[in-house]
């Protein structure tokens, strides 16, 4: 029990069309809010991803059926509420322009709160982009939240639950559960909570060689501290494998930048440090597993990580990550979107990918019949394999195309 109170057991992502409420729904999951940017704050959307933990409460009611909270204390409760389950929680951007991000997000998560609000006609544009991401990354543990009944009357509330049951039809998350909820009320989120608790659970090998995506990176220093009080730099993010220590010498890649005699292309240093403490944002760990989000201290320069200089970057032991690529051959997929053509690519085209918690343009460089050579300027470190989302220059606006499979390095 105490393991999955100090370590979260489940990444839950969000998503849904700007200003359906989802950054409102994380704030009454985890009385946290997500857009800790001032950029978000100012232009009111979501430009980073945010992400916030927090500890489900379980307690009984007077009939003895369990009951769940965020909160200390519960009305229907006949027992004070005790920690039962730590989960994570990430909020990507629903605005158009920013669907990499959003995209890079879904390699983080195991399950997802699709949101979609009562009072605008379903599907709006960026909930038919999200439901394609869903399907294309095959996530397949979904609950739809159904937000903003409040400000709708009882039948258009219905209305809007048979448009969404239409909308969802025929693809990987026609069976989900939809939970209508008031966020600013604390309406059901009690039922939510509990159906996020009856989720299944992802089971990982810890003894596999970890591999962590890093979303975050910060140097903690502030100005003016002496230097024997310096710090070295943190990373946080998502370990999808294996199991950290402190005291692990750990490799990043591709690392810090370089100088450059070859112009066209950046060159990489990995980055070898040694990890001095794990946190989950509120507690120490003594170790860390698979499953939400973690702080690593290191002892490397925090020059190196300010800023989230190291976003995008995955971390490992030394040796064992893979190799680290400045093109790849990958297999296209497209959406066959109906509000679009998916040309054939040509050559020196440029694309957005999403890779990992990577969003870097590339350029094509070669037209196959069954792959695509794309040449990138800031090198990855990525799995054969893994799949990469596709951001093509459609009409003069990004758009979600398709998505590939990388298939294997070429250097």
């Amino acid at each position: 029990m105490l393991d999955q109170i100090k370590h979260s057991v489940i990444n839950i992502g969000t998503l849904g069309h700007i200003d359906h409420g989802k950054t409102s729904l994380v704030q009454a999951l985890t009385h946290q809010w997500t857009d800790r940017d001032s950029e978000s704050l100012k232009r009111n959307m979501t430009i980073r991803l945010g992400y916030a933990d927090t500890i489900i409460n379980e307690c009984e009611d007077s009939k003895g059926n369990k009951v769940y909270t965020v909160n200390d204390k519960y009305e229907g409760c006949k027992n004070a509420p005790v920690p039962f389950m730590r989960i994570s929680i990430l909020d990507a951007p629903g605005h158009e322009t920013l669907m990499a991000t959003a995209i890079a997000s879904a390699n983080l998560i195991n399950a997802l709160l699709f949101v979609i609000a009562a009072n605008e006609p379903c599907p709006m544009p960026q909930t038919k982009e999200h439901l394609m991401i869903i399907n294309l990354l095959g996530i397949k543990d979904v609950i739809i939240v159904q937000t903003k009944i409040d400000i709708v009357g009882e039948k258009a509330a219905e209305e809007n639950y048979k448009q969404i049951k239409e909308f969802i039809k025929g693809s990987i998350i026609e069976d989900a559960p939809i939970i209508p909820v008031v966020s600013t009320k604390n309406i059901n989120i009690d039922v939510l909570l509990k159906k996020i608790v009856e989720m299944p659970k992802p089971k990982f090998d810890e003894n596999q060689d970890p591999f962590m995506y890093i979303a975050r990176s910060f140097d903690v220093n502030k100005p003016g501290k002496k230097i024997n009080k310096l710090v070295g730099g943190v990373i946080g993010g998502t370990l999808i494998r294996g199991k950290l220590n402190p005291g692990d010498t750990i490799e990043i890649r591709p690392g810090i930048k370089v100088s450059s005699p070859n112009q066209k292309r950046e060159v990489y240093k990995p980055v070898i440090t040694k990890i001095v403490e794990i946190d989950n944002g509120s507690d120490k760990l003594d170790y860390a597993l698979p499953g939400g989000l973690i702080g690593i201290s290191t002892l490397m320069d925090p020059q190196f990580s300010k800023a989230d200089g190291l976003v995008g970057n995955v971390a490992g032991f030394p040796d064992k990550l893979p190799p680290v690529i400045n093109s790849m051959n990958i297999a296209y997929h497209s959406l066959n979107r109906p509000d679009m053509h998916d040309n054939a690519f040509s050559v020196n085209e440029p694309v957005i990918l999403s890779i990992g918690t990577l969003t870097v343009v590339g350029y094509v460089e070669k037209v196959r019949k069954n792959s695509i050579e794309i040449s990138i300027k800031h090198p990855v470190c990525a799995e054969s394999g893994q799949k990469i989302a596709i951001m093509r220059n459609i009409n003069k606006r990004w758009k979600l195309t398709g998505y590939a499979t990388l298939e294997k390095p070429k250097d």
